[in-house]
């Protein structure tokens, strides 16, 4: 055999190994700067600020530059309000548009303040327009439109576009960049303007086809176009059936088609049926994290729930909702007020009533995080809602007759009062199941109406619950003959 023919193993083995090498090692180097939960560590942040406090800028950069930008962005957020303008000085051109993309929306706002409205354009310019309007979106109208005319006239079209459809739209969020051909050209002529066309997007997963009217007619992934001859019609490869998204929906509907029908990219079309955009998964995963977060917020009322936002903000939210408890709290107050003189008379009532109320209340909380999630979700509908009413009815009527067996048990062994252990089992029963009933059937109702359970809810149940727990409680203590009213 002529040496020339003779496998090399161990060569090849050697390239490979150091071409592995090289390719692992940024990854092996940003592995000392992140936790295994993938969290910048503690003493890495405090080391970088420490430099650009010192004025080791180079230092402070390179540390940097090994990150990638949605961590660059954490280092941002994790850095207080003080710190971060020094830090934005010190990266220069390192605080790119991919970083202000990944960043948190506070702290953009912060950074982009201290910008020059060219600058913002000039970053706003490198990005996808759904990542550009997210930037400008949130600016002052003087600001905006500072940025808008520092624009080059087609980014600033395309951005003055998004900006027209209402905010948490389908046509606020999708791409303008998108890869679409007619259904007569072949998979060759597909290919090769794929190949040729320089203004073409970068980034996507499947191409539209679409009629003579610029109407999607179906999709068609590249795998299948990389696998299939030239000489065949994309027509014949392409699948008709294809989710399309209204340019006015909602982002929360547009985040439940994607995970409904496995969805990577979808068409976004206007009113006339005409291609105008598309949506990408890697969208819709913030959007499922926004909505989902913001529903247990609303629950809360603790407004965006942004360790970022500013105080006066975060307060103006909060307070209006402490506000509202507290005029739902005074109609609890008022039915103990109705039973003042039986509560003189028994002071077990006083120490065993807060127990029926916060009971009754958890279980109005249970049914009613459920209920709102399920409404989120598009699982609980006209066609079954009746159904999700029955079936709290038998869960709180389990619920309640297992808690009322123990709280009557414990009462009536704690007092030496078998009545009053039957007093309170009665009103746990009562309770839950009214709690069940109203956790279910309030959001249900605001649903109805076309307001936000999540935002609502929450107070009407705790009125309902606390209330129907003390008037139960001291009801009944008054209807056995324990106690009387006056």
């Amino acid at each position: 055999m002529d040496k020339r023919d003779e496998p090399l193993p161990h060569d090849d083995a050697v390239l490979t190994d150091e071409r592995d090498v090289d390719r692992d090692q940024p990854n092996r180097e940003a592995e000392t700067e992140l936790d295994e939960d993938d969290r910048l560590r503690p003493q890495f942040v405090r080391e970088v600020i420490d430099l650009a406090e010192a004025g080791e800028g180079e230092a402070a950069r390179e540390r940097i530059g090994r990150l990638h930008p949605a961590d660059i962005a954490d280092l941002f957020e994790l850095a207080s309000s003080d710190e971060r303008p020094m830090l934005a000085a010190v990266l220069g051109d390192m605080l790119s548009a991919d970083v202000l993309a990944e960043m948190n929306d506070y702290v953009r706002e912060e950074l982009i303040d201290l910008l020059a409205p060219e600058q913002v354009a000039e970053l706003a310019a490198e990005l996808d327009t759904d990542d550009a309007v997210a930037i400008i979106e949130d600016m002052e109208e003087d600001e905006q439109q500072a940025v808008l005319e520092a624009m080059e006239p087609a980014d600033r079209a395309a951005i003055e576009d998004a900006l027209s459809f209402p905010e948490e739209s389908a046509g606020r969020l999708m791409q303008r960049e998108y890869v679409a051909v007619p259904e007569h050209v072949t998979v060759g002529d597909v290919i090769d303007r794929l190949r040729e066309d320089v203004d073409l997007a970068t980034d996507f997963w499947e191409i539209f086809v679409v009629d003579p009217l610029h109407r999607p007619v179906g999709t068609c992934q590249l795998s299948w176009i990389l696998r299939t001859p030239r000489d065949i019609a994309i027509a014949d490869v392409m699948k008709r059936e294809q989710t399309l998204i209204p340019v006015d929906m909602d982002q929360e509907e547009v985040a439940l088609r994607f995970q409904k029908y496995a969805l990577i990219s979808a068409a976004v079309v206007d009113k006339a049926g005409r291609l105008v955009g598309m949506i990408t998964v890697d969208d819709v995963v913030h959007i499922i994290q926004e909505e989902a977060g913001e529903d247990i917020l609303r629950l809360s009322g603790a407004g965006d729930g942004d360790i970022n936002e500013p105080i006066r903000e975060t307060y103006k939210a909060r307070v209006r909702w402490l506000i509202a408890n507290l005029a739902t709290a005074m109609v609890a107050s008022t039915v103990i007020a109705l039973f003042g003189g039986a509560i003189e008379q028994m002071i077990a009532l006083a120490v065993l009533m807060p127990i029926v109320a916060a009971v009754g209340g958890n279980a109005a909380m249970q049914t009613l995080a459920v209920t709102v999630r399920a409404l989120a979700m598009n699982q609980l509908t006209d066609s079954n809602s009746w159904r999700a009413v029955f079936r709290e009815m038998k869960i709180a009527l389990l619920n309640g007759g297992t808690i009322a067996i123990i709280a009557g048990v414990v009462a009536g062994l704690w007092f030496a009062n078998p009545a009053l252990g039957g007093v309170i089992a009665a009103a746990m029963i009562l309770n839950i199941f009214v709690a069940g009933v109203t956790g279910v059937v309030i959001p249900l109702l605001l649903d109805r109406l076309d307001q936000d359970p999540a935002v609502s809810s929450s107070i009407f149940v705790s009125m309902v619950t606390d209330s129907m727990g003390f008037l139960a409680f001291l009801g009944l203590a008054v209807a056995s003959g324990m106690v009387s009213m006056g």
